[in-house]
């Protein structure tokens, strides 16, 4: 099996608070930030890419270089004339975040319009992670295009994962969403929903209906988070609880998922233990939401003692 990680969607530029009313650009986005998280956790020997499409202008040119010194493959990367990337500001309040968007004119839109180049990009890797995000912004055909080969990802024998990452407001309705995101499941092999988000769009009134639904809909393993109330697991029908490790202030709570699930993934595949992977990915995910903005340092996430408790 090849030891490439490929994760696939919508880098945008980020603005965040950086004190005395200033803000700090940086470069995130749910996909990309797993695909970080992933990189700091993973072996040298795995090669960790990202797939999206960028602008032809300098702001484009700037994410690019990031990506590509952050040690995430770009070369798969579609650069789209005229266009530019996504935009987004996070407001803080208390430690938790909201988020004002301007991502209409994103290239990520057009990710999936070269079906070749995706086809190939899938194909050369081990593991293809996305997101309810990455389909949400796609246009109805493209996403489709993208649906069609993870599931034959999901068929040749590949660990194709998908995080829900319920976005209402970008979705043209609810019936749409739920299809679609119900879509992303059925093609997946590992789901990893945020029950908060679950209960709130679909309705679930316990963390075992999460499971169910999306069990029933083909997923094999499904990692429900909770947040501060931790981690359920649910691998092969045999079901663990992983508790939240413990935070002395939340500063920011940005990417506290998408850290959760790249430090999750880079464990699990090195070893294949599930809880075990899971506490690793808690401590990773309490440094993250004690710092400001998506993507924390390596140094700061404490890598070594988090590798010696679990």
């Amino acid at each position: 099996m090849s030891r490439r990680f490929l994760s696939i969607g919508e880098c945008m530029v980020e603005l965040s608070q950086a004190g005395d009313g200033l803000l700090r650009k940086g470069f995130a986005g749910d996909t990309f930030n797993t695909a970080w998280y992933a990189r700091a956790c993973l072996a040298a020997d795995w090669s960790v890419d990202y797939f999206t499409a960028l602008g032809d202008d300098a702001m484009s040119d700037e994410m690019l270089a990031f990506i590509d010194t952050s040690g995430i493959g770009t070369s798969l990367i579609r650069r789209i004339r005229g266009r530019t990337p996504g935009l987004y500001m996070i407001n803080l309040k208390n430690g938790e975040r909201s988020f004002s968007y301007w991502r209409d004119s994103s290239a990520a839109r057009s990710l999936a319009a070269d079906p070749d180049r995706l086809r190939e990009a899938v194909e050369s890797a081990a593991v293809i992670y996305f997101s309810g995000i990455t389909l949400a912004i796609l246009p109805h055909e493209d996403a489709e295009t993208l649906l069609a080969e993870v599931r034959r990802a999901k068929a040749a024998g590949k660990l194709v994962v998908f995080d829900p990452n319920i976005r209402p407001r970008l979705w043209s309705s609810y019936d749409v969403m739920h299809t679609t995101i119900s879509e992303g499941a059925r093609s997946s092999v590992l789901v990893m929903p945020s029950f908060d988000d679950e209960a709130a769009h679909f309705g679930d009134d316990s963390i075992e209906a999460t499971i169910h639904r999306y069990r029933a809909l083909g997923a094999v393993d499904i990692v429900v988070k909770n947040g501060a109330d931790g981690v359920t697991l649910n691998f092969a029908g045999e079901q663990t609880f992983v508790p939240a490790e413990k935070v002395k202030k939340v500063v920011d709570t940005t990417s506290a998922g998408d850290s959760f699930n790249g430090a999750f993934l880079a464990r699990y595949l090195e070893a294949g233990d599930a809880p075990a992977a899971a506490r690793f990915a808690a401590k990773v995910a309490a440094r993250v939401v004690s710092e400001h903005g998506a993507l924390v340092v390596r140094e700061k996430l404490g890598l070594e003692a988090a590798s010696r408790t679990c």
